[in-house]
């Protein structure tokens, strides 16, 4: 297949950041924004690329996206995320943080809280919070993924279900139209779902563009969870769920 120069670098631009966005890439290029929705229609027909609104995303398809691509994609809007999801948690709450980089904003959001006990299987979130003598951290055992510090497989299933906590944060790979959270992994989702079982308070934390993305291994249902906090959701049938099983959907580009 031939693509041209500029092709092959939006490519490689979207597959090194996980997406593109069409007024970065007018000023990379120095051409007019309309040009590059040309250019991301191209590439999109051809499946190289999948739309979003104002960009396009590096195809997920059966494989996710290596970590700090994923940490780089909508990283102002997890962060907003992030906040809103502490100001649900008060101090000397017990909660369960999963595998994630929006829960990983989560977690950078409570540090100013106190007598927090914090049971993960994220590498990234212990390391993060250990150094804070008013949290307690305790971290699954299992297998670590190296791709992201991800503890995964049974021995974690095992070790979450000895909890049962006020909160959980949870995140997911990708969210169905049809309320379906879905991830790659089948011993991360696992893990999860022993999360969602153990918990008082279920708290999904996810921007749009999973909205735009797909993944092969059911989590659960989006009406299985408590809160919803976004930056935006334009999905009515997403927001239908949220009403019909009184899920509180909080959408931080409107707070």
């Amino acid at each position: 297949m031939y693509l041209s120069p500029r092709h092959a670098e939006i490519i490689q631009m979207a597959k090194d950041n996980g997406r593109v966005l069409v007024d970065d890439l007018a000023t990379h290029f120095n051409v007019t924004p309309q040009t590059i929705r040309k250019d991301l229609n191209d590439l999109c027909d051809q499946r190289l690329l999948s739309r979003i609104h104002g960009g396009a995303l590096f195809p997920s398809g059966i494989e996710n996206m290596e970590y700090e691509a994923r940490r780089k994609i909508a990283a102002d809007e997890k962060e907003a995320i992030g906040r809103a999801a502490a100001r649900l948690i008060p101090d000397n709450a017990s909660l369960f943080i999963n595998i994630g980089t929006t829960t990983e904003s989560v977690s950078k959001a409570l540090l100013d809280h106190a007598g927090l006990m914090v049971i993960t299987n994220n590498i990234n979130v212990a390391n993060r919070m250990r150094i804070y003598p008013s949290i307690e951290v305790v971290i699954a055992g299992g297998v670590v993924r190296g791709s992201d510090g991800g503890v995964v497989g049974e021995a974690a299933v095992d070790f979450i279900r000895q909890f049962k906590v006020d909160y959980a944060v949870i995140g997911a790979s990708a969210i169905d139209h049809d309320g379906a959270l879905l991830d790659f992994d089948f011993r991360e989702v696992k893990v999860a779902q022993a999360i969602i079982a153990n918990a008082r308070h279920v708290i999904l934390v996810s921007d749009q563009t999973k909205f735009e993305r797909t993944a092969p291994v059911r989590i659960g249902h989006l009406s299985q969870v408590n809160t919803f906090i976004t930056d935006r959701c334009d999905i009515p049938s997403v927001r239908k769920i949220c009403q019909e099983a009184e899920v509180q959907l909080i959408e931080t580009s409107l707070s």
